[in-house]
C-alpha cells in the first residue's frame, strides 16, 4: 500500500522525533505546524518530512487540511505524541492499496504518568485512524474530532502507543484548553448545564471508570486518571454553565 502520514503539531519537537521514527516506512509524512518556536523544523529534515505551516483552525479542520497535501490514496492520521509499533507497521506495509474497507480501527494503548493504562475506558481503545481520501475524511468538530465514512470499517492488528500525559503540569494544560473547546461547541449546540448537574457528572464519570471499567486493575495510576478524568467532566460542565449565565 502507498501510504501517506498526515501530523499536526505545535512546539511539540521531543515528542515529533519520536513518532516520526515510527513512520519511516511511509512513502510520504507530511507534519502541519502551527509555527513552532521550538526545533520542530530541524527534526521534520531530519526524518525527511515535508513540513507546511497554518493557523489553527480547530482540531478537525486542521487536520482536514494536513490530509489535502497527502498525495497518496491511503492517508495514516497520528498524532505527535503517538507511535507504531512494529506489529502495526507490519499490517500497514501487508495491506493491498485495493482494500475493501473504506478505513480502519487500530487499537491504541495510552500511558498516564509513566504507567500503561489497561483499563478505566481506555483501553482497548478502537480509533479510525487509516483511511481512503475518496472514501472517507475528517469531520470539521474543533475538538473530538473523528474520522467519518458510509463504507466499510475494518480493523488492523498492532498497537498504537499513545504517551498521552507524562506530567500532571501537561495533563492540566491540556484540561483547561479541552474543556473550554468541548464547552464552547456544547454551548454553541444549544447545550447547557447547572452546577448540581455538573457535580453529579462528575461523580458518575469517577465510579464508572474505577468499578465499571475496571480502573481498580491500574492501580494507583488509574484511580489518578479516574479522579482526573473526573475533573475534567466537572470543569466542562462548569464552564458551560457560565457560559449560560453570560
Amino acid at each position: 500500500m502507498k501510504l501517506s502520514v498526515a501530523i499536526i503539531t505545535l512546539n511539540s519537537a521531543h515528542e515529533l522525533d519520536r513518532c516520526l521514527a515510527s513512520v519511516s516506512f511511509a512513502d510520504q509524512v507530511v507534519v502541519l505546524d502551527q509555527n513552532s518556536t521550538d526545533e520542530t523544523a530541524e527534526v521534520c529534515k531530519r526524518h525527511g518530512a515535508e513540513l507546511y505551516q497554518t493557523t489553527w483552525l480547530g482540531f478537525g479542520p486542521t487536520k482536514s487540511k494536513a490530509v489535502s497535501y497527502c498525495r497518496n490514496r491511503w492517508v495514516l492520521s497520528v498524532d505527535t505524541d503517538e507511535v507504531v509499533t512494529p506489529e502495526l507497521r507490519q499490517a500497514l506495509e501487508e495491506l493491498p492499496d485495493d482494500s475493501a474497507p473504506a478505513a480502519f480501527t487500530i487499537n491504541r494503548l495510552s500511558r498516564f504518568l509513566g504507567s500503561w493504562i489497561h483499563h478505566c475506558g481506555w483501553h482497548p481503545e478502537h480509533v479510525v485512524r487509516l483511511f481512503d481520501q475518496g472514501r472517507a475524511a475528517f469531520n470539521d468538530k474543533p475538538v473530538h474530532e473523528s474520522i467519518e465514512t458510509d463504507g466499510l470499517v475494518g480493523r488492523l492488528p498492532g498497537l498504537l502507543h499513545h504517551y498521552t500525559y507524562e506530567s500532571m503540569e501537561q495533563y492540566i494544560d491540556k484540561l483547561n484548553r479541552y474543556t473550554t473547546l468541548a464547552a464552547e461547541q456544547m454551548h454553541i449546540n444549544g447545550r447547557t448545564a447547572s452546577l448540581p448537574k455538573a457535580v453529579l457528572r462528575c461523580q458518575s464519570a469517577f465510579w464508572r471508570m474505577w468499578i465499571l471499567q475496571g480502573g481498580v486493575l491500574d492501580r494507583w495510576p488509574g484511580f489518578v486518571l479516574c479522579l482526573s478524568s473526573s475533573f475534567y467532566v466537572l470543569s466542562k460542565y462548569t464552564k458551560l454553565w457560565r457560559m449560560g449565565q453570560r
